[in-house]
């Protein structure tokens, strides 16, 4: 994953009702939900819902899929684990984790 794809997806996760709707498509896993389901899930305008969803799929953190009628929502677990990777790279310098860095108190 380039620098400019990460950016792009930080920036898409960086918003409130953004970040819930991926975290909720990740929980669904590769059934994926509709947009119906997931406005009545997370209490959000269907209008605005679909304002977010565009914005992560541009992002490459969702795909979309047509079955019927109705379109399905997935997380995009490739490149959620390229953005991970990416962000984990040179984590502690091969030092395992849980010695080198302190807890976090603000998790």
């Amino acid at each position: 994953m380039n620098e400019q794809n990460v950016i792009r997806a930080l920036a898409a996760l960086a918003q409130e009702v953004r970040l819930r709707v991926f975290r909720a498509l990740v929980v669904a896993g590769p059934e994926g939900m509709t947009p119906g389901a997931l406005a009545a899930a997370l209490a959000v305008a269907p209008t605005s819902l679909s304002f977010h969803l565009k914005e992560l799929t541009n992002a490459g953190l969702l795909m979309q899929s047509r079955e019927g009628r109705n379109l399905i929502y997935r997380a995009d677990y490739a490149c959620m684990g390229d953005l991970m990777a990416y962000l984990t790279e040179n984590c502690c310098r091969g030092t395992p984790c849980a010695e080198a860095a302190p807890s976090c108190t603000n998790c």
